[in-house]
């Protein structure tokens, strides 16, 4: 470990560690926090329904962003090219959709 790495014990409760499936994220940001809705679009259900929001402020969200590349980098070297089979991304007027 570094010597600016901090160790902590997580501790996640019993309903939370089932985790919740996200096919949808929608992204959306002001001066002062970025707002991350999730959502799952699943066939014959009418629309997706938000189940997680989570709103951080800009400096976790670039640490979020910087996580993310890092570990999808260590996925696709051990397990191949993710493919996102050019599915487009919704414009800024609409949020971000991932």
């Amino acid at each position: 470990m570094e010597n600016n790495e901090k160790q902590f014990n997580l501790e996640i409760r019993p309903e939370i560690a089932g985790g919740e499936y996200s096919n949808l994220a929608i992204i959306t940001h002001s001066h002062s926090e970025f707002i991350l809705d999730f959502a799952k679009m699943l066939p014959g259900l009418p629309k997706p329904q938000v189940s997680n929001r989570i709103i951080m402020t800009p400096e976790h969200a670039k640490r979020l962003m910087n996580a993310l590349v890092d570990n999808i980098q260590k996925y696709e070297s051990q397990f191949g090219k993710i493919d996102t089979y050019n599915i487009p991304v919704m414009g800024p007027a609409n949020g971000s959709r991932s």
